[in-house]
């Protein structure tokens, strides 16, 4: 009972939103559509709904999930052949940077925070240019370091997807804090649906991401003349 207690709180600590891991410099593409026109709370939900089952779940979320029996395995290749896999999945260049620039800084800060060997071993690989180092891999390597369940593991990492994307709804004027958490509320489904497709995963190849009108959306964002987010 005391293991499992340190790791749930470790994982707390992971997904607080006052760790540093720069997420709050994500939009996931919202305010790409931000920028195309008004948005109401069922395109809100709509699009959240859409990423987390077209994007976050077969994509990142995946990725965790196997980045995380890789490490519990001690099989850095298959690990390192996971991260390359999801970097080919991103197409549009700030996302791309944006998953190794936050999937960095998370390792970075766990040299302090979590000193375990797991994560001293990725550190390795990304710094000798093995493996790129995206955010989804590197928590997932945390998660496994710190005897987190793939299970919680997933439903932490989505969640705190989730309630990325409903800060930056609010940070855009999108909506208020209140309807912020009645949207969390509302995609608590897709966000179960999402986390069972991650855990279904079995192999690199399985890793995708399907969603065409949001990497179109965020081409153009990336090229706009101002922005408040770097997706």
């Amino acid at each position: 009972m005391s293991e499992d207690l340190g790791a749930l709180l470790a994982q707390l600590q992971l997904t607080d939103s006052g760790f540093p891991s720069g997420m709050y410099t994500l939009s996931h593409g919202l305010e790409g559509y931000a920028q195309l026109g008004p948005m109401d709370a069922d395109g809100l939900r709509a699009l959240l709904a859409d990423l987390l089952r077209n994007m976050a779940g077969p994509g990142d979320a995946s990725a965790l999930v196997l980045a995380h029996r890789a490490v519990r395995a001690g099989d850095w290749e298959r690990l390192a052949e996971v991260d390359q896999r999801l970097h080919a999945t991103k197409l549009v260049q700030e996302q791309r940077t944006a998953s190794v620039r936050t999937g960095r800084q998370v390792l970075d800060t766990a040299a302090f925070a979590f000193p375990i060997p797991a994560a001293a071993r990725l550190a390795e690989l990304v710094e000798a240019k093995v493996t790129p180092g995206n955010h989804a891999v590197v928590v997932g390597t945390l998660y496994a370091g710190l005897g987190v369940g793939e299970e919680r593991a997933v439903a932490g990492d989505l969640y705190a997807f989730a309630a990325s994307y409903a800060t930056a709804a609010v940070r855009l004027g999108r909506t208020d804090f209140r309807r912020a958490q009645a949207l969390l509320r509302a995609v608590r489904p897709d966000l179960e649906a999402a986390a069972r497709t991650a855990l279904g995963v079995e192999d690199p190849r399985d890793l995708h991401s399907s969603v065409p009108v949001a990497d179109t959306v965020a081409a153009g964002h990336q090229r706009a003349a101002a922005r408040l987010f770097i997706t």
